[in-house]
């Protein structure tokens, strides 16, 4: 038996309530991707496409990403900028949160550049049609191969430190010049995650502010670096925008700063970190209401310093694609606790969604196959792992499940597939795409023999045991 909710005379919700009151037009304000709805099988579609059938032929845990909800964010950061920003700008996605070739070539069709922090994530822009000038290299520490991959490639490198940028210099005189921004930490406090923050001065992240006019004149001695901008970054999942608006002023004083010292500075990247509504409890701004208080208050502090409006950049990443995608699992057995709690375990768990094991995160549960059926029990949603921190979800309200239900977990577009592992060995995912009741393979699911592809035997080793 699992554990029942208590009578409250009202009816008992479903997973059929969850999805018609997701109506807000923001793409981050909602937990569903845009146009999710309950066909005539009481299942759940996503893109037109019945998640249940495409558990079927693609199997489980499976990645479900709606290219309509991306495209449609995509289309809000572009439009709001267009409409609140007198001047130049360039909306970048952090390709972090999910890279791989279908969203970076989707991304750059609606017209964004792509954040890259590793040469991975750079090959992958590059194979999907990145053009160079709208390639941005951030990360904390590149290495020397990365650093030379990045000027070779032609992008933009986003300096962090003093290391990199006595190598960078080293570089680029030895090869080719580097056209490059400086990341600094803008000492501005958000509330959020502890491991997400990275505005506040303790940050492994950017040049200190007291270093300003020794880097700028540093690098102003450098004739094979042309530093073109400034960069800074407050943190991630942050629905307050008091933040952004202290962010403006920051970042046109230590433009000004940088102009003293001859650095022909044209653009400022004020990062990303909109949040998005994981549960019913979060209630984050729309990306339009975010844009116009970035627009409004870099206007206002290049008003008041009498400076021209700089290329204005910003780098969202979960907002763009965290909304877009589910998560859909296989339900296995139940172990009841009695008194305390009933377990239902599903087929994946940490390895394809790190974040509530890492972050705490809270996400919410649907039961796409029996979507009109009364949430009437109380189960704790459990990985598949050796791990007793493998729980999903704590306490979710879910109708009565069996073994071979299917459920989804929305709202896992941002850091799980790119953040997959494989823990015990098992193997990552695959990814589906769909748009129009048609789907569209865009990340195979591993095999095992994937996991062993890399393993190598010393011969002292071969036949050990037999």
């Amino acid at each position: 038996m699992v554990s029942t909710l208590p009578s409250t005379g009202s009816p008992i919700p479903s997973s059929r309530e969850y999805v018609e009151s997701d109506d807000f037009e923001s793409p981050n304000q909602r937990r569903l991707p845009l146009g999710a709805r309950v066909n005539g099988h009481d299942h759940l579609e996503i893109g037109g496409c019945d998640v249940v059938d495409l558990v079927r032929d693609f199997g489980s845990p499976l990645y479900v990403l709606d290219e309509t909800t991306l495209r449609t964010a995509c289309q809000h950061y572009r439009q709001a900028f267009t409409q609140n920003y007198p001047g130049d700008s360039l909306v970048m996605y952090a390709s972090k949160a999910w890279n791989c070739l279908a969203v970076c070539a989707i991304a750059i069709q609606e017209g964004l550049a792509i954040d890259v922090v590793s040469s991975g994530e750079l090959l992958t822009a590059l194979r999907a049609g990145a053009a160079p000038q709208n390639l941005y290299f951030h990360g904390n520490n590149k290495s020397h191969s990365e650093l030379q991959q990045g000027i070779a490639a032609g992008c933009r490198i986003v300096v962090d430190n003093w290391h990199e940028l006595k190598t960078l210099s080293r570089l680029a005189r030895e090869t080719t010049p580097a056209t490059i921004l400086l990341r600094l930490t803008p000492g501005i406090e958000c509330h959020t995650h502890e491991y997400i923050q990275t505005g506040h001065l303790d940050s492994k992240f950017g040049f200190d502010p007291e270093q300003l006019d020794a880097v700028f004149a540093y690098v102003a001695q450098q004739p094979a670096l042309t530093c073109i901008g400034l960069h800074a970054h407050i943190g991630s999942q942050i629905f307050e925008l008091q933040p952004h608006r202290d962010l403006a002023g920051v970042l046109v004083s230590w433009m000004e700063t940088a102009k003293r010292h001859g650095l022909p500075i044209s653009e400022l990247d004020v990062g990303g970190g909109l949040g998005i509504r994981y549960t019913e409890a979060d209630d984050p701004p729309s990306i339009a209401a975010w844009v116009q208080v970035v627009c409004e208050h870099m206007v206002n502090a290049c008003r008041v310093a009498n400076v021209p409006l700089p290329r204005l950049i910003c780098e969202p990443g979960r907002s763009l694609i965290g909304t877009a995608c589910v998560t859909a699992y296989t339900v296995g057995g139940q172990k009841t606790v009695p008194g305390i709690r009933t377990y239902t375990a599903v087929d994946g768990g940490m390895s394809d969604n790190p974040r509530p094991i890492t972050y705490g995160a809270i996400h919410q549960l649907l039961a796409a196959n029996k979507m009109s059926a009364p949430r009437s029990e109380t189960v704790t949603l459990a990985g598949k792992h050796c791990e007793s921190g493998d729980v999903l979800i704590h306490d979710a309200q879910l109708p009565t499940l069996g073994a071979g239900d299917i459920v989804v977990v929305p709202a896992t577009g941002a850091y799980n597939y790119s953040m997959a592992s494989n823990y015990n060995r098992v193997p990552r995912p695959a990814a589906v795409l769909v748009k129009n009741a048609q789907a569209a393979l865009i990340v195979e699911r591993e095999t095992d023999a994937d996991l062993i592809r890399y393993d190598r035997l010393p011969p002292h080793l071969k036949g050990a045991g037999a």
